[in-house]
């Protein structure tokens, strides 16, 4: 008897579970390895009552093991609304619960996590939408929970605040509240518009429409009622056994065993067999659903060289720069450049969009060598390591319009990467989509212009009857989502 293969909806939550398991287990190790045994739930305790806009490493705040439980946390928190709530998983959720793993290394925690994830559940109540379905934007909701931190913690007693002391005031918990109420109703409403804008070439749509928002939230807060905005967290006296640069070992093995799992698994579902993942690294990644076309199998093959090969890259350029090493962001970074796997991203479209950094970073040098003076940043530095991962939601621009259009979606990316955060003061953890989305609106008017026919040729990978039956069912049942991811 043929032994059945478990559906796509089983296998994201098994991916959940075990990413999320993995984690905890990863904690629990990390607490010998980096002797932070007999402390992890105080230090957990202190990642979350501390505020944490962009960048805010938890290694720093509250080292290597607290950070995992942190992540684990969360992921398992994930898991269990994918199981509890009735209906299947899709390629949605799966890049949402992403999205969630890879922020808890810097700026989400298991406190601040809760108002904006549960927020979206009043629109879809009110306008009786199915929870499954669009778990996903509940998840990606979570972007705006530096704004709960800030809430909660800074913003109403900012002479009063003191690094490691919870302090509420009646106030602050008031406007947290507020918050999450006008989340409920703003977020599912902005979320398909932000895809008009860029006609679905950004992967990362939700970061365009929570930057713009958070625009307009962040100058209101600051600007508006003549506010100084916040600095950044100083830890002081932080523990040397903390240090982000102590961690890349950990990380090395962590990522190595996770994606080496994931390819292994894969290649087992898929009948002991890599067959038709040359099909999927063909295709153009411009609204592609990989678990639909090509099923999950091949998908969480695609997980495992996408992961194994950009946590490749991040190590070759933390190595070409002295006293540099693995931070929580750049932990979280390399997970969040997984989100879209399952429906789009793969090794073929998104080299381009990295090859574009590293013609930034030379044409830099050639420029700054002529006048005279020295770069003062490089490939290693961390606003380019984290953008580099979002930036490969452009691989759309590189699938459509070819390996030029995506070289330059990379390099206009590159440039614009570190001037972003400051229009919404780093409150929006999806600030690398949201500079991918910036790039998109500068640069797909130029490629329509000189590239109309790439424009109009669409070319999709041939799937049998059975595939375009389920296909076609996928988007007939669709109406109820509020939105694209």
């Amino acid at each position: 008897m043929k032994k059945q293969v478990p559906c796509n909806s089983q296998i994201i939550d098994g991916i959940a579970l075990g990413f999320s398991t993995f984690l905890l287990i990863a904690a629990f190790f990390a607490a010998f390895y980096a002797g932070e045994w007999g402390h992890v739930l105080s230090d957990w305790y202190l990642i979350m009552i501390s505020p944490c806009p962009l960048v805010t490493d938890y290694l720093t705040i509250g080292g290597l093991s607290s950070t995992l439980l942190n992540a684990g946390a969360c992921g398992m928190s994930c898991f269990l609304f994918m199981k509890g709530l009735k209906g299947e998983s899709r390629a949605t959720t799966l890049s949402g619960y992403f999205l969630v793993i890879a922020h808890c290394f810097y700026g989400l925690n298991f406190l601040n996590m809760w108002p904006c994830f549960l927020a979206p559940f009043l629109y879809f109540r009110y306008k009786r939408l199915d929870y499954k379905k669009n778990l996903h934007v509940c998840m990606f909701a979570t972007a705006f929970s530096p704004f709960i931190s800030e809430f909660l913690f800074r913003y109403t007693q900012r002479n009063h605040f003191v690094f490691g002391r919870a302090s509420l005031t009646f106030s602050g918990v008031l406007l947290a509240i507020l918050f999450t109420l006008v989340l409920g109703l703003v977020i599912p409403a902005i979320l398909p518009g932000a895809h008009m804008w860029h006609k679905g070439y950004n992967l990362y749509s939700s970061g365009l429409a929570f930057g713009t928002f958070g625009f307009f939230l962040y100058n209101f807060m600051y600007k508006t009622m003549g506010l100084i905005p916040p600095e950044p967290i100083a830890v002081p006296h932080p523990d040397p056994t903390r240090f982000q640069y102590s961690c890349q070992f950990f990380a090395s093995v962590f990522f190595l065993v996770l994606f080496l799992s994931c390819i292994a698994i894969g290649y087992f579902l898929n009948g002991r067999s890599f067959k038709g993942f040359s099909q999927l690294i063909k295709d153009t990644g411009y609204s592609s659903d990989f678990a639909v076309k090509y099923g999950m199998p091949l998908c969480l093959i695609n997980i495992g060289f996408y992961g194994i090969l950009f946590f490749l890259y991040l190590t070759i350029v933390v190595s070409f720069e002295a006293d540099t090493g693995f931070t929580g962001p750049t932990i979280g970074v390399v997970l969040a450049s997984l989100t879209f796997t399952a429906m789009g991203q793969h090794p073929q479209n998104i080299w381009p969009i990295i090859v574009g950094y590293q013609l930034l970073y030379f044409v830099t040098i050639f420029f700054c060598h002529a006048n005279g003076r020295e770069i003062t940043w490089s490939l290693s530095t961390q606003a380019y390591i984290s953008s580099a991962a979002f930036a490969t939601g452009l691989c759309p621009v590189a699938g459509r319009y070819g390996i030029r259009a995506g070289v330059a979606a990379g390099f206009i990316c590159a440039s614009l990467c570190t001037a972003t955060s400051a229009i919404h003061g780093g409150f929006i953890l999806y600030n690398g989509g949201f500079t991918a989305g910036v790039t998109a609106l500068i640069l797909l008017p130029i490629l329509e212009h000189y590239m109309p026919k790439a424009r109009d040729e669409i070319k999709y990978p041939i799937i049998n009857v059975q595939e375009r039956i389920t296909l076609a069912g996928e988007s007939s049942d669709g109406d109820e989502s509020t939105t694209h991811p």
